[in-house]
Protein backbone atom coordinates (compact mmCIF):
# COMPACT_ATOMS: atom_id res chain seq x y z
CA UNK A 1 0.00 0.00 0.00
CA UNK A 2 1.11 3.58 -1.44
CA UNK A 3 0.15 6.65 1.09
CA UNK A 4 0.34 9.78 -0.36
CA UNK A 5 1.45 11.95 3.39
CA UNK A 6 0.74 14.96 1.34
CA UNK A 7 -3.20 14.68 1.58
CA UNK A 8 -2.54 14.54 5.58
CA UNK A 9 0.07 17.68 5.77
CA UNK A 10 1.01 20.33 3.83
CA UNK A 11 4.40 20.09 4.38
CA UNK A 12 4.31 16.54 3.29
CA UNK A 13 3.79 17.11 -0.11
CA UNK A 14 5.08 15.26 -2.50
CA UNK A 15 6.24 12.28 -0.03
CA UNK A 16 5.18 8.69 0.03
CA UNK A 17 4.80 6.29 2.94
CA UNK A 18 4.90 2.40 1.53
CA UNK A 19 4.06 -0.57 3.50
CA UNK A 20 0.92 -3.43 4.19
CA UNK A 21 -1.77 -3.34 6.65
CA UNK A 22 -1.44 -5.54 9.48
CA UNK A 23 -4.63 -5.85 11.88
CA UNK A 24 -5.60 -2.94 10.91
CA UNK A 25 -2.36 -0.61 11.07
CA UNK A 26 0.33 0.09 8.64
CA UNK A 27 3.92 -1.46 8.90
CA UNK A 28 6.90 -1.40 6.85
CA UNK A 29 7.53 -3.59 4.47
CA UNK A 30 10.89 -5.97 4.86
CA UNK A 31 14.35 -4.64 4.07
CA UNK A 32 15.96 -6.19 1.40
CA UNK A 33 17.84 -8.93 3.49
CA UNK A 34 14.84 -9.95 5.23
CA UNK A 35 13.02 -10.02 1.54
CA UNK A 36 16.24 -12.33 -0.24
CA UNK A 37 15.89 -14.94 3.26
CA UNK A 38 12.11 -15.03 2.48
CA UNK A 39 9.96 -12.42 4.36
CA UNK A 40 7.41 -11.83 1.36
CA UNK A 41 7.18 -15.57 0.08
CA UNK A 42 3.82 -16.58 -1.27
CA UNK A 43 2.71 -13.05 -0.85
CA UNK A 44 5.18 -11.42 -4.10
CA UNK A 45 4.80 -13.39 -7.07
CA UNK A 46 7.96 -14.86 -8.53
CA UNK A 47 8.89 -13.40 -12.49
CA UNK A 48 12.07 -15.13 -12.95
CA UNK A 49 15.23 -16.42 -10.80
CA UNK A 50 18.33 -15.09 -11.74
CA UNK A 51 21.87 -16.96 -11.39
CA UNK A 52 23.83 -14.08 -9.95
CA UNK A 53 22.77 -12.14 -6.93
CA UNK A 54 25.33 -9.49 -7.75
CA UNK A 55 23.62 -9.23 -11.51
CA UNK A 56 19.81 -9.17 -9.32
CA UNK A 57 21.06 -6.55 -7.46
CA UNK A 58 22.59 -4.50 -10.00
CA UNK A 59 18.95 -4.88 -12.00
CA UNK A 60 16.52 -3.40 -8.48
CA UNK A 61 19.30 -0.32 -8.98
CA UNK A 62 18.89 0.26 -12.31
CA UNK A 63 14.96 -0.35 -12.09
CA UNK A 64 14.24 -2.14 -15.24
CA UNK A 65 16.39 -4.33 -17.63
CA UNK A 66 16.43 -7.41 -19.88
CA UNK A 67 16.62 -11.30 -18.49
CA UNK A 68 18.05 -13.63 -20.67
CA UNK A 69 16.45 -16.75 -20.29
CA UNK A 70 18.00 -20.57 -20.54
CA UNK A 71 15.73 -22.20 -23.03
CA UNK A 72 15.97 -18.99 -25.51
CA UNK A 73 14.69 -14.96 -25.49
CA UNK A 74 14.42 -12.69 -23.56
CA UNK A 75 12.61 -11.35 -20.52
CA UNK A 76 11.70 -7.80 -20.38
CA UNK A 77 10.98 -6.61 -16.70
CA UNK A 78 10.58 -2.81 -15.64
CA UNK A 79 9.47 -1.08 -12.16
CA UNK A 80 6.41 -1.82 -10.69
CA UNK A 81 7.37 -0.56 -6.60
CA UNK A 82 9.06 -0.79 -3.85
CA UNK A 83 9.86 -1.77 -0.41
CA UNK A 84 9.32 1.71 0.41
CA UNK A 85 13.02 2.01 2.38
CA UNK A 86 15.14 4.68 0.87
CA UNK A 87 17.84 3.92 -1.39
CA UNK A 88 21.13 3.72 0.20
CA UNK A 89 24.69 3.24 -1.49
CA UNK A 90 27.39 0.60 -1.20
CA UNK A 91 30.11 2.17 -3.46
CA UNK A 92 29.70 4.62 -0.26
CA UNK A 93 30.18 2.50 2.09
CA UNK A 94 32.64 0.81 0.48
CA UNK A 95 34.50 3.98 0.31
CA UNK A 96 33.99 3.85 3.55
CA UNK A 97 35.19 0.98 4.72
CA UNK A 98 38.39 1.80 3.10
CA UNK A 99 37.54 -1.11 0.41
CA UNK A 100 37.79 1.32 -2.56
CA UNK A 101 39.23 4.70 -2.97
CA UNK A 102 36.24 7.57 -3.66
CA UNK A 103 37.86 8.75 -7.37
CA UNK A 104 37.73 4.77 -8.10
CA UNK A 105 33.90 4.13 -7.36
CA UNK A 106 32.13 2.62 -10.11
CA UNK A 107 29.58 -0.05 -11.39
CA UNK A 108 32.49 -1.80 -13.02
CA UNK A 109 34.90 -1.46 -9.39
CA UNK A 110 31.78 -2.34 -7.20
CA UNK A 111 30.66 -5.69 -8.93
CA UNK A 112 34.93 -6.61 -9.29
CA UNK A 113 34.84 -5.88 -5.35
CA UNK A 114 31.77 -7.82 -4.81
CA UNK A 115 32.71 -10.81 -6.66
CA UNK A 116 36.54 -10.95 -5.60
CA UNK A 117 35.00 -10.85 -1.90
CA UNK A 118 32.18 -13.30 -1.85
CA UNK A 119 32.34 -13.98 1.63
CA UNK A 120 31.04 -10.48 2.31
CA UNK A 121 29.12 -9.36 -0.68
CA UNK A 122 25.54 -10.63 0.86
CA UNK A 123 26.72 -8.46 3.60
CA UNK A 124 27.50 -5.26 1.75
CA UNK A 125 24.00 -6.06 -0.78
CA UNK A 126 22.18 -5.75 2.36
CA UNK A 127 23.42 -2.35 2.99
CA UNK A 128 21.02 -0.99 0.58
CA UNK A 129 17.87 -1.45 2.40
CA UNK A 130 15.66 -0.69 -1.08
CA UNK A 131 14.21 -3.67 -2.58
CA UNK A 132 12.20 -3.63 -6.18
CA UNK A 133 9.59 -5.45 -7.05
CA UNK A 134 9.00 -5.94 -11.53
CA UNK A 135 6.74 -6.61 -13.59
CA UNK A 136 6.91 -7.93 -17.27
CA UNK A 137 6.22 -6.25 -20.09
CA UNK A 138 4.39 -8.34 -22.69
CA UNK A 139 4.08 -8.21 -25.77
CA UNK A 140 6.09 -6.83 -28.77
CA UNK A 141 8.20 -3.67 -28.05
CA UNK A 142 10.71 -1.62 -30.35
CA UNK A 143 14.09 -2.61 -29.37
CA UNK A 144 15.49 1.13 -30.31
CA UNK A 145 13.09 1.59 -27.15
CA UNK A 146 14.11 1.37 -23.21
CA UNK A 147 11.88 0.56 -20.62
CA UNK A 148 8.50 2.44 -19.53
CA UNK A 149 9.52 5.50 -17.71
CA UNK A 150 7.93 7.14 -14.94
CA UNK A 151 6.20 9.70 -17.10
CA UNK A 152 4.41 6.20 -19.04
CA UNK A 153 6.45 6.25 -21.78
CA UNK A 154 9.49 3.74 -23.08
CA UNK A 155 12.60 5.98 -22.37
CA UNK A 156 15.25 6.92 -25.52
CA UNK A 157 18.67 6.11 -25.13
CA UNK A 158 20.77 9.13 -24.85
CA UNK A 159 17.50 11.80 -24.94
CA UNK A 160 15.61 10.57 -21.67
CA UNK A 161 16.55 11.82 -17.98
CA UNK A 162 15.49 10.41 -14.35
CA UNK A 163 15.26 13.64 -12.22
CA UNK A 164 13.35 14.67 -8.61
CA UNK A 165 9.96 15.35 -9.40
CA UNK A 166 9.72 17.36 -6.52
CA UNK A 167 12.10 20.16 -8.66
CA UNK A 168 11.39 19.45 -12.00
CA UNK A 169 7.67 18.34 -14.16
CA UNK A 170 7.84 15.28 -16.13
CA UNK A 171 8.36 15.86 -19.69
CA UNK A 172 10.11 19.13 -19.09
CA UNK A 173 12.81 19.65 -22.12
CA UNK A 174 16.44 20.38 -20.81
CA UNK A 175 19.61 21.54 -22.26
CA UNK A 176 22.36 19.08 -21.15
CA UNK A 177 25.74 20.18 -21.28
CA UNK A 178 28.41 17.79 -19.01
CA UNK A 179 31.45 15.71 -19.53
CA UNK A 180 30.88 11.82 -20.11
CA UNK A 181 32.54 8.86 -20.52
CA UNK A 182 33.90 8.37 -23.63
CA UNK A 183 32.43 4.63 -25.12
CA UNK A 184 36.43 3.43 -25.27
CA UNK A 185 37.53 3.30 -21.49
CA UNK A 186 41.01 4.15 -22.59
CA UNK A 187 39.53 7.42 -24.07
CA UNK A 188 39.32 10.89 -22.67
CA UNK A 189 36.16 11.77 -21.28
CA UNK A 190 33.83 13.94 -23.95
CA UNK A 191 31.76 16.80 -24.00
CA UNK A 192 27.85 15.89 -24.62
CA UNK A 193 25.79 18.66 -24.85
CA UNK A 194 21.93 17.94 -26.10
CA UNK A 195 18.14 18.40 -25.48
CA UNK A 196 16.81 15.93 -23.05
CA UNK A 197 13.52 15.14 -21.72
CA UNK A 198 12.83 14.53 -17.81
CA UNK A 199 10.91 11.17 -18.20
CA UNK A 200 11.97 9.00 -14.92
CA UNK A 201 12.52 8.99 -11.48
CA UNK A 202 15.09 6.54 -9.35
CA UNK A 203 15.57 6.09 -5.72
CA UNK A 204 18.54 7.72 -5.57
CA UNK A 205 17.79 10.69 -7.67
CA UNK A 206 17.31 13.43 -4.89
CA UNK A 207 16.95 17.05 -4.94
CA UNK A 208 17.30 19.67 -8.02
CA UNK A 209 20.48 19.38 -9.08
CA UNK A 210 20.72 15.35 -9.46
CA UNK A 211 19.95 13.34 -12.72
CA UNK A 212 20.74 10.14 -14.46
CA UNK A 213 20.48 9.54 -18.20
CA UNK A 214 19.29 6.61 -19.77
CA UNK A 215 21.95 4.99 -22.26
CA UNK A 216 20.18 2.00 -22.97
CA UNK A 217 21.14 -1.66 -23.17
CA UNK A 218 24.25 -3.76 -23.96
CA UNK A 219 27.66 -4.06 -23.24
CA UNK A 220 28.39 -0.29 -24.46
CA UNK A 221 25.95 1.35 -22.55
CA UNK A 222 26.61 -0.37 -19.83
CA UNK A 223 30.46 0.37 -19.53
CA UNK A 224 29.59 4.01 -20.33
CA UNK A 225 26.95 3.72 -17.81
CA UNK A 226 28.52 2.33 -14.61
CA UNK A 227 31.19 4.94 -15.43
CA UNK A 228 28.99 8.19 -15.46
CA UNK A 229 29.51 9.99 -12.05
CA UNK A 230 30.75 13.60 -13.82
CA UNK A 231 29.23 16.98 -12.86
CA UNK A 232 27.95 19.74 -15.02
CA UNK A 233 24.30 21.68 -15.75
CA UNK A 234 21.48 21.76 -17.12
CA UNK A 235 18.64 24.22 -18.42
CA UNK A 236 15.52 24.21 -17.86
CA UNK A 237 13.68 25.80 -21.26
CA UNK A 238 10.18 26.82 -21.34
CA UNK A 239 7.82 29.31 -23.47
CA UNK A 240 8.59 33.02 -22.54
CA UNK A 241 5.49 33.64 -21.37
CA UNK A 242 5.88 31.02 -18.58
CA UNK A 243 9.24 31.94 -18.15
CA UNK A 244 8.22 35.44 -17.18
CA UNK A 245 5.91 34.87 -14.15
CA UNK A 246 8.02 32.50 -12.33
CA UNK A 247 9.50 34.45 -9.15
Amino acid sequence: MSVDLGRFAADLEGRRMIGRVVDGALEPLPKRAAIDQGALDGEAPVIAWVDDPIDAFFLHVQGAGRIALAGGGVLRVGYAGSNGHAYASIGRALVERGALALEDVTLQSIRAWLAANPGAAADVLALNPSYVFFRKFDGAMDDSKGPIGTQGVPLTPGRSLAVDRRFLPLGAPLWLDIMAPATDEAAPDRRLRRLVIAQDTGGAIRGPLRGDLFWGFGRQAESVAGRMKHSGAYYLLLPNPVAERLP
